[in-house]
């Protein structure tokens, strides 16, 4: 499903999947990236000084 939001131009997708404590990461021409449990995931260079502290969600 994000694949689509990425081949129509969303630079950076982020799926957070609570029941496996699980962030995907989705960039423009890159695999997607699978973190298990991160404390914390920023927005990169795209959303430049967000973070989002996963701590409340897991």
């Amino acid at each position: 499903m994000m694949k689509h939001y990425i081949d129509n131009g969303v630079l950076l997708g982020l799926l957070i999947n609570r029941k496996s404590r699980q962030v995907e990461i989705y960039r423009q021409a890159k695999e997607a990236e699978v973190l298990d449990c991160p404390a914390a995931v920023s927005g990169e260079d795209v959303l430049k000084g967000f973070v989002l502290n996963l701590g409340m969600i897991w």
